[in-house]
């Protein structure tokens, strides 16, 4: 275990980036490069780095932490206006990496493969490091605007609140893993959860719904070598699709369904923040009736 006084912190590793709020009657005229600029975070993962992009859509923040050699502190970024990175926000983190030590003001907590981490506002110091530098930690994070504390949680997946959804019949066989939802921990407005599939399904939220309460974010990953999922968004009645290689994430605004189907079996996590806590606050679209 490493304790604050042993961190050794530097700040050229954090990268970020700001998303603006697109209105849908423009995104219907994007082409292909430009709905990948507004929607599609490509670069999420380098060695001692922490990349961050900040979306208007909620305040949402998306990011990923690949700790190898040194300790990575999460410090504040100017759109934030704040001191401390936590000051106003909750985090939500997801290990899809070997395991982590993330140390929250002195106090270190490992992370496994897999297991979530529900971070509450008003912390200061966080720190993420991996365990083996051989087989780094790959920490997924979450952050939304918080109006209180609540206190910080670890889950694992067999203290998730699994969902099997789907049919084989129709290739969106799936097991949804909710991991920060407020049947589990309490927080603000921050929801994440992970989504595997059964052998020889491929369709991820189909039928495909909309919720006009909350924005989210899908990040993609265990995709194999050379293949991808195409994502799927945009009103109903106005689709469009957006190619995903491993480990890119695509934010999806509030006004978008959101859904996508691989060339082969992957895993994504989603994220979502907003209006309420409500998981089941959708409204389903039915396949026969995109465009």
């Amino acid at each position: 275990m490493i304790f604050l006084p042993e961190i050794k912190l530097i700040m050229e590793y954090i990268n970020y980036e700001i998303r603006n709020a697109s209105n849908p009657a423009d995104v219907k005229a994007y082409d292909t490069r430009r709905l990948r600029e507004e929607f599609l975070i490509q670069q999420l993962f380098e060695k001692d780095r922490i990349n961050l992009v900040y979306s208007d859509f909620d305040r949402f923040v998306i990011g990923g932490v690949c700790p190898v050699n040194i300790p990575l502190e999460l410090k504040s970024i100017e759109p934030l206006k704040a001191d401390h990175f936590l000051d106003r926000r909750e985090l939500g983190i997801i290990n899809i990496g070997d395991k982590a030590i993330i140390t929250i003001d002195g106090i270190p907590t490992e992370l496994g493969n897999k297991e979530a981490l529900y971070v509450g506002r008003n912390h200061r110091l966080i720190v993420f490091e991996s365990v083996s530098k051989a087989n780094p930690a790959r920490l997924y994070i979450n952050s939304a605007p918080a109006h209180k504390e609540f206190p910080d949680k670890k889950v694992s997946l067999k203290e998730a609140e699994t969902v099997q959804a789907g049919d084989p019949s129709t290739a969106n066989a799936r097991t949804i893993n909710k991991l920060i939802v407020n049947s589990i921990v309490e927080t603000c407005q921050l929801q994440m959860g992970l989504t595997t599939f059964t052998a020889g399904s491929v369709w991820n939220t189909m039928p495909v719904h909309t919720h006009g309460r909350r924005m989210e974010a899908y990040f993609y990953f265990d995709i194999p070598e050379k293949q991808a999922v195409c994502h799927f968004m945009g009103k109903p009645d106005e689709t469009r699709h957006i190619w995903v290689r491993n480990e890119q994430a695509v934010i999806s605004p509030n006004w978008s369904l959101h859904s996508g189907v691989g060339t082969a079996r992957y895993s994504f996590i989603w994220g979502m923040a907003g209006e309420n806590l409500n998981y089941n606050d959708m409204d389903v679209v039915q396949p026969h009736e995109l465009m």
